[in-house]
């Protein structure tokens, strides 16, 4: 069969053109294109970190972690051109929050999981949106004011944390004999420690003080002890889609910069919130105002 010079040249010119859709094809962001065939997005979020992420008395997932998620929701909609999306929520907890994102579950994780290098293995993080020092949570009337004082006591740490991974080496080389409890969450291990089960709680600082702020009675404990290690707090995705994770840090870079992260930050940890009103009453650290003047996500 022979092909006529015009119809050798339209076949050129179509195949010139599938080029670059191809090019996109190949180059689209998975979660990206889940998104819109679905048309909806699934939000990962907490029970009980209070600040972050939590459950309202309205049974909605709210906090500063949600508020950032809903800026990248809205940049996935002028990114796809699709004015609706669905969004749908899943809680997730310490211990499955990692599985969660890579078998595809959650598409963005709005928690309080640290950026850690190790999990890096198998999730990608946005740039810092909190950097805090994990610390323990005592009753005031315990005596406990350092580590040494937890000798012979039990310690709580919530299931798939790396809290009392950090207790042992900050007290490497150190004779320190205490009794590991496990709370399946961060209320959970609250309880423990309020039951008079545990004699401290080992965990993120900011986030105990928003569990001792929703107490009936708050000054009944106290946050003291070492500094066992500052953390860095992200918010999580799945590896190895740079298309997705640069939309991303696009929209978390952008509201440190334009001072949209702070006005956030006073929101949820220096004002009343729901659903008591009550002020976490947490000033901006140095280690987060670092973070929003020179964003990273480079991880511990």
């Amino acid at each position: 069969m022979r092909l006529s010079i015009r119809n050798v040249a339209a076949a050129a010119m179509m195949a010139t053109a599938l080029v670059p859709a191809l090019d996109a094809l190949a180059q689209e962001s998975p979660t990206l294109k889940k998104i819109k065939e679905s048309g909806t997005i699934t939000l990962g979020h907490r029970e009980a970190s209070f600040g972050f992420s939590y459950i309202s008395d309205t049974a909605t997932p709210i906090g500063y972690s949600l508020d950032i998620c809903m800026k990248i929701v809205d940049a996935i909609k002028a990114e796809l051109k699709q004015p609706k999306i669905d969004i749908k929520y899943q809680v997730v907890t310490s211990q499955n929050r990692i599985p969660l994102v890579t078998n595809g579950t959650v598409d963005l994780e709005c928690g309080s999981t640290t950026n850690l290098v190790e999990r890096q293995k198998d999730v990608a993080f946005s740039p810092d949106i909190f950097r805090y020092n994990v610390r323990m949570a005592v009753k005031a009337s315990s005596g406990i004011k350092s580590i040494a004082d937890l000798q012979g006591k039990s310690v709580v740490t919530t299931a798939g944390t790396t809290s009392f991974r950090l207790l042992r080496e900050t007290n490497r080389g150190k004779v320190l004999e205490v009794t590991q409890l496990s709370g399946k969450d961060h209320l959970d291990s609250f309880l423990l420690l309020n039951s008079g089960r545990a004699a401290a709680f080992v965990l993120d600082d900011i986030l105990l003080a928003g569990l001792i702020a929703n107490t009936q009675n708050p000054k009944e404990f106290i946050i003291t002890g070492e500094n066992l290690r500052t953390e860095n707090q992200s918010l999580m995705l799945r590896k190895d889609d740079p298309q997705f994770k640069a939309l991303v840090d696009r929209v978390v870079v952008g509201m440190m910069k334009s001072g949209e992260m702070e006005t956030l930050y006073k929101k949820w940890f220096m004002s009343p919130i729901p659903p008591k009103g009550t002020n976490i009453n947490y000033p901006l650290n140095a280690e987060t105002r670092e973070g929003f003047e020179n964003p990273s996500s480079k991880g511990i």
